[in-house]
């Protein structure tokens, strides 16, 4: 006998298309711009590091929320980076992260290889504010490489509690702090640099578009998990040095940026 209430089985589920215009995703501008490219209002101030121009781009935050580290800050530390390893990278970028995607894709900082920024297009590496209170969570049950960063964030000054399940901390701007200046800038400058060895550095001033395409390919190629092991080298070995030179001890906390 023909029950309406059977028809299908499949209304309201998931399998029919229930849910999936609500979604948790992070829109993409139509214009083109990546969603970490459009930024709200801003200041913009240029400094000269080693003879080098940089450029600071501060994304204004929302209430609550501020950036970790000054102008400054960052300043003295990009100092002490070899210069050689500047190549063109020109902007450094505060920046206000929307909501949707500090749930979706937290991070505490990026390197974009191209930037496009006041309609020109430059490497970039952007540092992201945070909202505090806030707390970190990670699961007890770790890969190697995932139990690897824990340390690092330990080592950072983040008081982790183990509560049976994860591992949870609460989001303090000094230990941010620490994280993003002394390890994030300098991974950061890390990937550049492997950027650099592999497509840049090899290139002669006259050759072919297809050699530079050659070597981009190539590099694109290389599996995330080297290009994260090697930048994490690179930040350890310069954290190393400059704590040797006095450094780090020598970077004070400066107002932060509200």
């Amino acid at each position: 006998m023909f029950n309406p209430s059977r028809r299908n089985r499949n209304i309201g589920t998931a399998k029919q298309g229930h849910g999936q215009q609500n979604k948790l995703n992070i829109p993409q501008r139509v214009a083109g711009l990546s969603y970490f490219e459009s930024l709200g209002q801003y200041q913009k101030r240029e400094v000269e590091i080693n003879d080098h121009k940089f450029v600071f781009v501060i994304e204004e935050t929302r209430e609550g929320s501020l950036h970790a580290c000054s102008i400054e800050d960052i300043q003295q530390i990009i100092a002490h980076i070899p210069i050689n390893d500047y190549g063109d990278l020109r902007l450094i970028v505060l920046r206000q992260p929307k909501r949707k995607e500090e749930i979706l894709s937290p991070v505490w900082g990026r390197l974009i290889y191209s930037f496009e920024f006041e309609n020109d297009y430059c490497p970039a590496i952007i540092l992201e504010a945070g909202e505090y209170p806030r707390k970190m969570k990670w699961e007890t049950s770790l890969s190697v490489e995932c139990q690897k960063e824990l340390d690092r964030l330990k080592e950072d000054g983040h008081n982790f509690i183990n509560n049976g399940k994860y591992w949870i901390a609460d989001m303090e701007p000094e230990n941010v702090r620490n994280t993003q200046l002394y390890r994030t800038l300098l991974h950061e400058f890390g990937h550049y640099v492997h950027y650099l060895t592999i497509v840049e550095r090899p290139g002669l001033e006259d050759e072919d578009l297809a050699l530079w395409e050659q070597r981009y390919n190539f590099y694109n190629t290389i599996p995330v998990v080297e290009k994260e092991n090697l930048a994490h080298r690179y930040a350890a070995n310069l954290r190393r040095q400059l704590e040797e030179m006095g450094v780090i001890s020598r970077v004070k906390r400066n107002e932060l940026l509200l």
